[in-house]
């Protein structure tokens, strides 16, 4: 009988603890987390977009092919801009806790990460898109004046 009780009382116990349920994230903190997972692999560009701003800024003249290192550089800028706004629209509409510590988001702050979610997913195709654009164009630069040509 005593075997029996503890047998009861293991069975019982097992079942509670495998109804009990799991404590997990709030969905907006793993959806915030996938947004900032963005911003941080997006900030290191900033500085790449600055060299390449700058290595445009040379070649820029008023032939046909000084203005596409003029077009490729205002992309590069308008990217850049992109990311300082979004950055500080993001800090206008959420605080530190809700963006750094996962603290719970209202409603209506809910709608605003699903809308920053998509920002975040445009700026990332903007800036890579402008980078790739500029880096293509000013190698298609070195080819054409290659050391080999003299």
């Amino acid at each position: 009988m005593r075997v029996s009780a503890l047998v009861i009382a293991f069975v019982f116990s097992l079942f509670f603890l495998s109804c009990k349920e799991e404590k997990k994230e709030p969905n907006n903190n793993v959806q915030m987390k996938e947004v900032m997972a963005v911003h941080d692999e997006l900030m290191p560009k900033m500085g790449k977009i600055g060299r390449l701003v700058g290595k445009l800024n040379k070649l820029e003249d008023s032939t046909e092919t000084g203005q596409l290192y003029k077009e490729a550089k205002i992309d590069l800028q308008e990217a850049n801009k992109a990311m300082m706004d979004w950055m500080r629209e993001l800090g206008d509409r959420f605080d530190y806790e809700e963006i750094m510590k996962g603290k719970e988001l209202t409603e209506q702050k809910q709608l605003w990460l699903n809308e920053e979610q998509d920002k975040v997913k445009e700026l990332k195709e903007k800036i890579n898109g402008s980078i790739e654009r500029a880096e293509k164009l000013l190698e298609n630069n070195n080819q054409q004046h290659s050391p080999l040509d003299n």
